[in-house]
């Protein structure tokens, strides 16, 4: 092949991949992000979708499980709440064994306007088999109240008798007053 038949064949195919880079650059490339997002999008919904789906496949069992949180929780007068609160601890003190030292009620309002929190700090004593029992009783009772924090102290130098420091908060479904 002589120079001037080659000159014209490399113009050519140096202007082909010129196109072919500026038709990748300016088309091919962004129609394929484009792409990309739109099916990464497509699948979120459908992630969103099947979750939604199975919110109300299980609306009827949230919706009890509701109704017997909103029972449990603390009455809406202040003062029976702090009752309900306190005979629960008697209870649980009879039943247990342990003795319950002092009890300090506090109201705290809620993140939101619309509950309030009475959080309890607990002093009580007694060996470990009635600390647990204690716990327990309060694991498993129908109030809703919620064990913050436990701190357990040796009381003698065994380890036998044992101080506990309980913070409980329980949840009432109204809004804290001024007043309270």
């Amino acid at each position: 092949m002589n120079l001037k038949n080659r000159q014209p064949v490399l113009t050519l195919i140096a202007g082909t991949v010129a196109a072919l880079f500026v038709l990748d650059q300016a088309v091919i490339g962004p129609l394929t992000k484009t792409w990309r997002r739109r099916s990464e999008n497509i699948a979120a919904l459908r992630e969103s979708i099947k979750k939604g789906q199975s919110l109300i496949d299980r609306e009827t069992i949230t919706r009890g499980i509701w109704s017997e949180m909103r029972r449990n929780t603390l009455p809406a007068d202040a003062s029976q709440s702090e009752k309900t609160v306190l005979e629960a601890f008697d209870r649980w003190s009879k039943e247990s064994g342990v003795t319950v030292n002092s009890i300090k009620p506090q109201w705290k309002r809620g993140s939101t306007e619309d509950y309030s929190l009475l959080e309890c700090r607990v002093d009580a004593a007694g060996d470990l088999n009635t600390i647990a029992k204690l716990l327990y009783e309060m694991e498993h009772t129908d109030l809703a109240l919620r064990i913050e924090s436990v701190e357990l102290t040796a009381r003698d130098n065994e380890g036998r008798q044992l101080a506990l420091g309980l913070s409980v908060s329980g949840l009432r479904l109204t809004p804290l007053n001024e007043n309270q």
